[in-house]
This record gives structure tokens, C-alpha cells and sequence, in this order.
């Protein structure tokens, strides 16, 4: 029979965000996980099956309790608002104090191509995937007329996660949330009116 599990997996899994938003997957071993964890590499297969796994579910933790405040902005009332509100709940999140600075996605979407590996191409999937949330939300703004009629709402999501993306490097360079929300005031002087 087997032995009942004595670690929190929760925790674990917070630890594990913890490593890999600092140091990236690739340069994250087994034997950092399990240390930091205080685990045995076969508590930690049990319980993640891989480090591939593990992965997946520190994404999944990272999603739903980091990202969730910038995705929320999809409900602001007007476009210039998803916009604005996107950005700068990054600026926060990439500033926290408590936390590494810039973003676990793109700290690990680095170091190889994205077609390389399940992991880089999830990570571009999940990318893709809020591109097009914030295309959506854009042509339904359009629509609205709250965007002119001749306005490109899928070059305007590539704008604000661009902008994301650039701001979550400056951040990790060590850019302050002041530089950081100077730089989404200037980019926003592009948004159409």
C-alpha cells in the first residue's frame, strides 16, 4: 500500500513558482526543487510526475493567482481602459516586492526557441491564447464604437502585450514601477480616439 503523502503540495507548488520565476526551467534542477521543497525525488515523482509537470502546475498556480488581476482588466468599460488597466496590473505584478521581478512566463520563455520543447510551445499556446482574449475584447469595443471602424484590433493586442512584455524585461534590468509606468503613459499616446 502507499504511504500517505507528508508534504503540502500547495506549498510546494509556491516554492517550486518561486524557483523557476527566478531562476527559469532550465536552469532550475531536481535537485533544487526537491531542496527547496524538502522532498525525495521519489515523494516528488509521485506526486508531479516530472519536472515538465510540476511546470504545468506552477503555470497553472501562476495564472490563476498572478495574472488573473491583469486578465480581469478585459472587463474594464472602454478599450483605452483594457488597455491601461492590462498594463499597468503588470507594472505591479512585475514590481512586487515579495516576488522576483518581471514575469515567470517570460523568464521562461527564453533561453531556447519556442518550438523547442512542449514546454516553450505551451508557453507560445498560452501567449496566442491572450492575444486573441484581447483581440476579442478590441473587435467587440469596435463594434461597440468605443475603437474607430478603421482601426486594427489585432495590431492593438500586439501593442499592449508587447508593451507587456517589454515592460516585464525592464522590470527584471531593474526598472522601478515609476520608469515602468512612464513608459505605459507613453505608449498609450498611440491608442487610437
Amino acid at each position: 500500500m502507499a504511504r500517505p503523502r507528508v508534504f503540502d503540495v500547495d506549498k510546494a507548488v509556491e516554492t517550486a513558482t518561486d524557483l523557476f520565476w527566478r531562476n527559469g526551467y532550465e536552469a532550475t534542477s531536481l535537485a533544487d526543487l526537491t531542496a527547496a521543497m524538502g522532498i525525495t525525488p521519489p515523494s516528488f515523482y509521485y506526486a508531479f510526475s516530472s519536472k515538465y509537470g510540476l511546470f504545468k502546475r506552477v503555470l497553472e498556480h501562476y495564472t490563476t493567482t498572478r495574472l488573473s488581476y491583469a486578465e480581469d482588466a478585459l472587463n474594464q468599460p472602454t478599450a483605452r481602459d483594457v488597455a491601461e488597466q492590462t498594463l499597468l496590473r503588470l507594472v505591479d505584478l512585475y514590481t512586487d516586492p515579495t516576488r522576483p521581478p518581471g514575469c515567470l512566463i517570460m523568464n521562461n520563455a527564453l533561453p531556447c526557441n519556442e518550438n523547442s520543447t512542449p514546454l516553450h510551445r505551451e508557453l507560445a499556446g498560452s501567449r496566442a491564447a491572450r492575444r486573441a482574449r484581447l483581440c476579442d475584447r478590441l473587435i467587440r469595443a469596435q463594434t461597440d464604437g468605443d475603437l474607430p471602424a478603421d482601426c486594427d484590433p489585432d495590431g492593438l493586442a500586439g501593442l499592449i502585450l508587447v508593451v507587456g512584455w517589454g515592460l516585464a524585461f525592464a522590470a527584471q534590468s531593474g526598472a522601478t514601477r515609476d520608469d515602468l509606468q512612464r513608459t505605459v503613459a507613453t505608449a498609450l499616446k498611440a491608442w487610437p480616439s
